[in-house]
């Protein structure tokens, strides 16, 4: 509005009062068209929402301690990852990233640690193919910082050295994700003919 103000006292100063107004009043009728042209418009506006982020589940096993503390051998880790997506309600999605740690020295169990960290997620008025993108690669995205630092919270309360995990490519992911569904239904239609 202050831009309102500032064209009215441009048009003020030129030398008639009336063609003034009349420049002012013809560009706050072209804001409201525009207004009203816009908010039309916002009906088909893509909603992108992040509603919540959360710790959905976390469990920590340490079934060797206290003898495993006393142990000098370097420990192997088996981390796996996966992502979840579900429709909740029409627009909102959950989206869950779980890891599994498995810390083992031998065939000893040093620890285990499985987190699932989730996030509802508002999407509307967006294509189809995009949606899916979405849903398997921005969402995860904006999850799992917080499984990370969750994951590293829990093993080093436990008494261990965090283990932090790594950035992960979540396009790399999804489109591996992709290629492998196509070739599962591209082998399944061969076998069928």
């Amino acid at each position: 509005m202050l831009w309102l103000a500032v064209l009215g006292w441009l048009a003020w100063r030129s030398a008639s009062r009336e063609r003034a107004w009349a420049a002012v009043l013809a560009r706050v009728s072209f804001v409201t068209l525009c207004s009203s042209s816009i908010m039309s418009d916002t009906q088909a506006t893509p909603v992108f929402h992040i509603q919540r982020v959360y710790l959905k589940e976390a469990s920590l096993e340490q079934p060797n301690s206290p003898a495993i503390f006393l142990e000098q051998t370097q420990p192997s880790v088996d981390i796996q990852l996966g992502v979840e997506a579900q429709a909740l309600a029409e627009g909102v999605y959950e989206i869950a990233v779980a890891a599994t740690v498995h810390t083992k020295i031998g065939e000893r169990t040093v620890f285990l640690v499985e987190c699932k960290q989730a996030g509802i997620f508002e999407i509307r008025h967006i294509p189809q193919e995009l949606l899916q993108q979405i849903l398997g690669i921005q969402c995860p995205q904006i999850v799992y910082p917080y499984l990370r630092a969750n994951v590293a919270d829990v093993i080093q309360r436990a008494g261990f050295p965090p283990v932090h995990l790594a950035e992960i490519n979540f396009q790399a992911m999804y489109e591996q994700q992709l290629a492998q569904q196509q070739s599962t239904e591209g082998g399944n239609g061969a076998a069928a003919a």
